[in-house]
């Protein structure tokens, strides 16, 4: 469809949301309540809500950071387990929808293909596919916010394995989960060592004959308790919105601490790991061939485990570990490259996401199409050069809506600062032209490694670093300024862009 933002017919709203999951719930929810004279909707490209949690239908789908903190700063998470099944988070997503009157504004099977951006008209032109029906309409809008996540919900990543047509049983990726697999007194192998595979080794043990964890290498695996006792007390005692506060700052010191604790002293941090683990595995266990990674401790994400459910089907002899490469899948099993076999009637790839930015929405300004990898975050929630656009990506050391927060508090602000000023356009630029650079997402996860040239550049320093730090975020997005000498508004007439 040909876009062409002169077109005075369309329909128009004051921001457009794509994407109606934890991020775009979580922003609509901000606008009710600081905007509630501006229009907005949510595009939702699926048939319901959720985003994540209602794609992921695995066993055992749960939350891998506590729900004090991956909750919302304005709604109290009130169930007992602070690591939470996935079918307990969505109903937190979907009580945030109905208690704010959300629901209307959420229009389903509506993927956003392309927008163009048009300073004269100071507004977006979005061209919108009903996946149902596959006809094309337009949007009208003055922003344009992306909360759709940065993977593809169409498609897991599998790597290549040598006979995989070879093998007579069910290959499954956790991203498609057949409703009507029975794994029921079956071997099964699962292949991967992050929070997916984790979480699948303990909920699978529970049917399945025998379920092995094969690895090409180890991951960090910490328990955790599942409930959270202190807050649960609190919530007792002091009630549900005062408990959910303090629960919520404790919880964010403690990964605050955790975190800079594994930055600073990497190897203080991996013996205190292994003890941990130790502890958790029978005597005589290989501990250092299975649970020893070859990376400092959150260089990549670590994974919990609740209530050491892994490590319970480790020493009852439901399920096993074991490290090597694959050299060809068999008939019944995989051969692995040292020799080794290990049967399987079924065999489970989670092996990992494919990465997609910003939903693979296509954008033009001014007639110029936007390429990611040349543009720069601006205090991680804009880029450079393309006026009236936000994002929403969360941490990916701590908690992911504790940035989202943050984000959505900030960009009502904007709107705010914007309004009072009578501005239309709010567009970020680089003035250092010789500023270095570094990938957005930094960090060590072979899933982010393979996807970095995609997506936008940070800076070194400034409102130009895509920060990992709650604190600092604080004190930019929520405490600090909206204004910024790299910051520019314009009104709709103004064909130059001038710094306020």
């Amino acid at each position: 469809m040909s876009l062409d933002p002169s077109d005075r017919d369309s329909e128009h709203v004051d921001v457009l949301i794509v994407g109606a999951g934890i991020s775009g719930i979580g922003m609509a929810r901000y606008l009710n309540t600081e905007h509630p004279g501006k229009t907005y909707a949510i595009l939702e490209a699926r048939d319901n809500s959720g985003g994540t949690w209602d794609l992921f239908r695995y066993p055992g789908i749960r939350s891998d950071s506590d729900l004090h903190t991956f909750g919302y700063a304005f709604k109290p998470w009130e169930n007992d387990k602070a690591i939470a099944d996935g079918g307990d988070i969505l109903a937190y997503l979907r009580e945030t929808v109905a208690e704010n009157h959300i629901g209307p504004r959420i229009r389903f099977r509506h993927k956003v293909r392309g927008a163009a951006w048009s300073s004269a008209e100071a507004r977006w032109l979005v061209d919108v596919e009903n996946t149902e029906t596959s006809e094309h309409s337009t949007i009208s809008a003055g922003w344009l916010y992306c909360a759709g996540g940065y993977y593809r919900y169409d498609e897991g990543f599998t790597p290549e394995f040598p006979g995989r047509d070879r093998f007579d049983g069910p290959i499954v990726h956790p991203q498609h989960w057949p409703e009507d697999l029975d794994y029921s007194g079956k071997k099964v192998v699962i292949i991967g060592s992050g929070a997916t595979a984790v979480t699948l080794v303990p909920a699978m043990a529970t049917r399945a004959a025998h379920v092995t964890m094969l690895q090409r290498s180890p991951t960090y695996v910490l328990p955790v308790p599942a409930k959270d006792t202190i807050a649960n007390t609190l919530r007792a005692v002091i009630g549900k919105k005062p408990a959910y506060a303090i629960a919520r700052r404790k919880n964010i010191l403690k990964q605050r601490t955790l975190y800079r604790f594994c930055q600073r002293y990497p190897d203080a941090a991996r013996r205190l790991i292994r003890f941990v683990t130790a502890r958790q595995l029978p005597d005589s266990y290989p501990v250092d061939e299975h649970f020893k990674p070859t990376y400092n401790p959150w260089d990549q994400r670590m994974c919990a485990v609740p209530d050491s459910d892994m490590f319970v089907a480790l020493r009852n002899g439901s399920a096993s570990v074991v490290t090597d490469r694959i050299a060809t899948f068999t008939e019944n099993g995989i051969t692995c490259e040292s020799g080794r076999h290990i049967e399987a009637d079924v065999i489970v790839t989670a092996t990992g996401l494919n990465l997609l930015a910003f939903g693979g929405l296509r954008l033009t300004v001014d007639g110029e199409p936007v390429n990611y990898s040349d543009t720069t975050v601006f205090r991680g929630m804009m880029l450079s050069g393309v006026p009236n656009f936000g994002f929403a990506f969360g941490y990916t050391n701590s908690s992911w809506t504790l940035k989202v927060d943050l984000v959505s508090e900030h960009f009502c602000r904007l709107l705010a600062y914007m309004d009072s000023h009578h501005h239309k356009i709010c567009r970020a630029e680089v003035r250092d032209e010789a500023m270095p650079t570094r990938p957005m997402l930094d960090f060590g996860a072979g899933y982010i490694q393979r996807a970095t040239r995609q997506f936008p550049r940070q800076g070194a320093e400034g409102p130009w670093r895509m920060t990992m730090d709650y604190r600092a975020d604080v004190k930019v997005l929520r405490e600090g300024p909206v204004v910024d000498d790299e910051l520019h508004f314009a009104a709709a007439t103004d064909r130059v862009l001038t710094p306020c």
